[in-house]
């Protein structure tokens, strides 16, 4: 069997399947369908420095191959994701954790960040920096290549843990925006982020969710999440983490292919709580059938082509 074990920003994984952040809340409810412990890891929900409610409801909207939320992530808060969500993943999950990270200041992004290193579970920090700057006009941090570089350097200088920058695709250029952040002392680039989309009933003919646009994800963003990888892996030289559309063993290793180290799975899992399971299954036969021996090997393989 060929092996699928890759080493992500220094840490060694079993598999480079991840469940991506929001889509996998903290870990424990999935381990009551499966053992979790076969993941390389998961991204667990985004965090923020203090408790969130998120926006008002309707916040999911179905589309073609894909789906539209705007949760505006609702969460516990820091405090409580240390005190008690992880206690409760403990007891399920042995490996160390992806801890995703947001902020609407940079004062917000290193508080969060600070204590989240200091749990010995958490093995990356993935720092969302889709968020809007409440001090820059509401935009987001992600946005801006100066902005985005200035949360990572502030980051990096109260942690010891990887920091891995999660960046929006909503940008003119998302390449210049990694170089930005490898350039500020990122460990690893994650993306892409969900798209913005929207939908409108026809009935009432106003906006389906109330925040009228959100974040679209699904299979039908692979294409336009695979381009990125590949753009932003052939500019950098830290690890990069896919994301987007992801929902088969296939688009794992073409996502390797393009250039990500390993890849996470997203609106699958909403779709199929066995998603990950299944595609971490898949992987061994899909290998044999492309003569793959090693997935660590694979990694850009299609740059240089």
């Amino acid at each position: 069997m060929g092996k699928l074990n890759v080493n992500l920003c220094g840490i060694e994984l079993d598999n480079p399947v991840i469940p991506a952040s929001g889509t996998f809340g903290f870990g424990y409810e999935f381990a009551e369908l499966y053992d979790i412990n076969i993941l390389g890891t998961f991204s667990f929900k985004g965090t923020t420095k203090e408790p969130r409610f998120g926006n008002p409801t309707p916040r999911i909207a179905e589309c073609t191959a894909g789906m539209i939320n705007a949760v505006g992530l609702q969460n516990p808060g820091v405090e409580k994701v240390i005190a008690e969500e992880l206690v409760k993943l403990s007891k399920c999950f042995d490996k160390k954790v992806m801890a995703n990270v947001s902020g609407f200041s940079v004062e917000d992004y290193v508080y969060t960040c600070e204590r989240l290193d200091a749990c010995e579970q958490v093995g990356w920090l993935e720092v969302n920096v889709s968020c809007p700057n409440v001090h820059g006009g509401g935009m987001s941090f992600g946005t801006s290549p100066s902005a985005a570089a200035e949360v990572c350097a502030a980051v990096k200088a109260a942690v010891h843990k990887p920091v891995i920058i999660k960046l929006s695709p909503n940008v003119t250029d998302i390449v210049e925006i990694a170089k930005a952040c490898e350039a500020a002392g990122a460990d690893g680039i994650s993306l892409i982020n969900t798209l913005l989309g929207m939908r409108i009933d026809l009935k009432t003919r106003r906006p389906v969710i109330a925040n009228k646009m959100g974040g679209f994800s699904g299979s039908a963003i692979f294409p336009v999440a695979l381009r990125m990888v590949y753009q932003v892996a052939g500019a950098v030289n830290i690890p990069v983490v896919g994301m987007g559309g992801v929902s088969s063993a296939e688009d794992v290793i073409e996502m390797m292919l393009a250039g990500a180290t390993a890849v996470q799975v997203g609106a699958a899992n909403l779709v199929n709580p066995y998603a990950c399971r299944d595609i971490i299954d898949a992987l061994p036969s899909v290998m044999d059938k492309y003569n793959i021996n090693s997935l660590s090997e694979i990694t850009g393989g299609a740059l240089n082509g």
